[in-house]
């Protein structure tokens, strides 16, 4: 479960990285940087990603004595990387909407959860 929820978090910091400067253009001071410093802020963010995503993948890899395998870790990854976007965008950006041809492919994504945690 440890390694579940460093998934979580992580992906809400990379999910705010790629996706948050979208909306600086809303924040007064923050609508006048250039490319580069919303590079780097983004960086800054990631760096949290990035210190929650390793440990969850060393923590629930086999190889440590955690319960997942290679491929289970990337595709539970995947699948909550999904889940945090939706629930992002839903947050953040009122304006977008999702359609019929989103819930299937994120059908699709489940079922390959699904499959890949079938034994």
């Amino acid at each position: 479960m440890t390694s579940i929820l460093l998934l979580i978090a992580s992906n809400s910091f990379m999910t705010l990285a790629w996706y948050g400067h979208l909306k600086f253009k809303e924040y007064g001071r923050l609508a006048d940087l250039g490319l580069w410093a919303v590079i780097l802020i983004s960086w800054g963010i990631a760096l949290f990603e990035y210190m929650l995503q390793v440990p969850a993948n060393r923590i629930g890899y086999t190889g440590y004595g955690g319960p997942f395998t290679l491929v289970q870790l990337k595709v539970l990854q995947e699948a909550i990387t999904l889940s945090v976007f939706v629930g992002f965008s839903v947050i953040f950006f009122k304006d977008q909407y999702f359609t019929t041809n989103h819930l299937i492919g994120f059908v699709f994504l489940i079922l390959a959860v699904y499959f890949i945690f079938r034994r």
